[in-house]
Parts: structure tokens; C-alpha cells; sequence
């Protein structure tokens, strides 16, 4: 039966336990709930601020208010990450959402430690911090206010337009150069993005809010990711395109790769939902990345390897020429970070 509204549609075995929990097969299990519905947990967190080791990822320090996604990308590499805290990968990863309700007080301390120098920081870095929790908990608002407050700088990345909710706190950041947004758009077929990231925002909505961000003078970008061959990789120019008259100022993007749990998630999806071509996808897949559905090497498992994800590399090149030549972001301001919101005496 077809779980509607998540990209999941199983829990794979949570590596790190030893026993498995499985449903009743002649009916539903009351101790596992019902399926698909979404649960919340509170939690204090004992710190804020992780610094970012991958080498390829351009940012060292991220801060995520929320563990797991309600989003439900099937594609998500941080769906692994669900699975230290018991739970699995899968529909887990999309249902059991840890709020963590200290985010901005912890936040503010550590911005407050004699050895933080206002380094830039994502808001975002692992899950979305403007995922559906965030309309009921605004733990991602009271760290925007905590960042405003003491001049800190930061990067956001959401597929998510509820961030226009805080469009004047942004607005503030970003008169001081402190704020960069960036949307994530995988495809524009509104049918694909249903089956693959069902409750993210369309496209149309997320180029809307370019718009009227960059109308409010704060700098947006746009990640086009993941590119997955067979599915949406002739769709390179036109989200370019599209984001470049929306008024974005670059666009990255980032080839898919399944790793851990992901594998297995994505193919019994794509073997559900898109029958007819999996395994052309799968199979292009695993050519860029030496013959399995992920390669961990730094340096190539964001941007794959042989003929597909070079001519992904070549014709993402030619976009950004095409429609974003001569256009570039504008550096985050490190000279206004203010220690405990105090301004210098000196």
C-alpha cells in the first residue's frame, strides 16, 4: 500500500541495532503507529555548532534546529544520520522529526565563546531548518534573531518558500551583509517532484520567492541538485535560466549519489514509482561512481565520475555562460560580528 505524501516508503533496518521491529502482516501494529503520520520530539541539545570536515562542501559551520526531514526526499544523504539516533532511514527519517528547543539560547552562547571569530555559518547544513516544524516551533526565526543581534554572518539553503516569513529579518542581515539564501530546485516537472520530494515547494513557487527576495535586496542562489541522469539532467539549462530571470546570483549544483541507506531507499522507489526506467537510471548511476550507487571519495562523490557526469559538468558550465555570466554573489561581511551582541569599546 502506497504511503501518500512520503518518498519513503519503508524502513530499512537501522544498522547500528541488533534486533528489528516489523509490522503485523494481517494488520496494523498499534505500537508502531500509524503509518505516515508525523511525530515530534522535543529534545535539548548539548551543542549548536558543528564544524563541516568534507572538503568538498564550501562551508565550516553548520547549524541544524531539526533532526530528520518532513520533507521526505527520497534522495536525501542525510537520511544516514537518522539512524544514530535509533531510528531508521527510511519513513522514519520523514516522521520522527527531533526539535531541538534550545536551539537559539545554545546558538547565542556558542556565538559568545572567546574563540569564535564570526566565521559564516549554514543554517541548513544537514536537514531543512524551514521544513513544516518550523511554522509551529520558529526555532530557525529566533536564530536569525540571534545572528542580527550580534552581526553574525550566514548562508541558508531550503526547499522550502516559508522562509518568506522572515523576510524582515533578512532583510536586516542582509543590509549588513551578513545573509546569502539559497533554494534547492531538482526539477521543474511538477509530476516528478510529487513522487520525489513530495512535501517540498514547487518550483514555481521557490523562483517566486527568488523574486521577491531579491525585490527586499537580499542575495539569493540556487543549488540544482541532486542531478540524476535519466531523470532530470536535461533539465540543466532551463533551471538556470529560470533561476537567472527569477534574479539569482549563482547556481551550484550537485550530481546524486545513494550512500548507506539511500541505495536501497531510492531503488525500491524508483522501482515503484517509475517503473519503465529504473534501471536505465540506476544503471547511469552506478557508471558514475564506479559501478556502485555511491563513491564516498572527496572530490568526486559530489560531481561523479565518467561520460555522464562530464557532459553534466560541460553543459552546467555552458549554463552558467549563458545566463550568469559576469554575475557573482557578494562576499558575507565578517567585520560587524559583535560578541554578546556588545559593540567594541576600542
Amino acid at each position: 500500500m502506497e504511503i501518500k505524501g512520503r518518498g519513503a516508503q519503508l524502513n530499512p533496518h537501522n544498522k547500528y541495532k541488533a534486533q528489528v521491529l516489523v509490522a503485523d502482516p494481517d494488520g496494523q501494529d498499534e505500537a508502531l503507529g500509524t503509518p505516515g503520520a508525523t511525530q515530534f520530539f522535543e529534545v535539548k541539545a548539548k551543542t549548536m555548532i558543528n564544524a563541516v570536515a568534507s572538503p568538498d562542501i564550501p562551508i565550516a559551520w553548520s547549524v541544524n534546529p531539526y533532526q530528520g526531514c518532513e520533507h521526505g526526499c527520497v534522495y536525501c544523504y542525510a537520511r544516514n544520520t537518522h539512524e544514530y539516533w535509533g531510528f531508521s532511514a527510511g519513513l522514519d527519517f520523514e516522521t520522527k522529526i527531533q526539535v531541538k528547543t534550545n536551539a537559539a539560547l545554545l546558538l547565542e552562547h556558542e556565538l559568545c565563546k572567546p574563540n569564535w571569530a564570526g566565521e559564516p555559518i549554514s543554517i541548513s547544513g544537514n536537514t531543512d531548518c524551514y521544513q513544516p516544524a518550523e511554522r509551529t516551533y520558529r526555532l530557525t526565526r529566533a536564530m536569525l534573531q540571534v545572528c542580527l543581534r550580534m552581526g553574525q554572518p550566514v548562508g541558508i539553503i531550503s526547499k522550502n518558500t516559508a522562509m518568506l516569513q522572515d523576510i524582515d529579518i533578512l532583510q536586516e542581515l542582509a543590509a549588513e551583509g551578513l545573509v546569502h539564501v539559497y533554494f534547492s530546485i531538482s526539477t521543474l516537472q511538477e509530476d516528478l517532484r510529487r513522487l520525489m520530494e513530495p512535501r517540498t515547494a514547487t518550483a514555481v513557487s521557490k523562483l517566486r520567492a527568488i523574486e521577491r527576495l531579491t525585490a527586499a535586496g537580499i542575495p539569493c542562489g540556487v543549488m540544482q541538485g541532486p542531478i540524476i541522469p535519466g531523470l532530470t539532467d536535461h533539465e540543466i539549462l532551463p533551471i538556470v535560466e529560470a533561476a537567472a530571470k527569477a534574479g539569482a546570483l549563482s547556481v551550484g549544483y550537485n550530481f546524486v549519489r545513494l550512500n548507506g541507506a539511500v541505495g536501497p531507499l531510492f531503488t525500491n522507489w524508483i522501482q515503484q514509482a517509475l517503473p519503465d526506467r529504473a534501471p536505465k537510471v540506476l544503471r547511469q548511476i552506478a557508471l558514475s561512481h564506479n559501478g556502485t550507487l555511491s563513491d564516498s571519495t572527496f572530490g568526486r562523490r559530489m560531481r561523479g565520475q565518467g561520460p555522464f557526469a562530464d557532459a553534466i559538468a560541460l553543459l552546467h558550465k555552458q549554463a552558467l555562460q549563458t545566463y550568469l555570466d559576469n554575475v557573482v554573489m557578494p562576499p558575507l561581511n565578517r567585520s560587524v560580528f559583535r560578541r554578546g551582541a556588545q559593540l567594541s569599546l576600542f
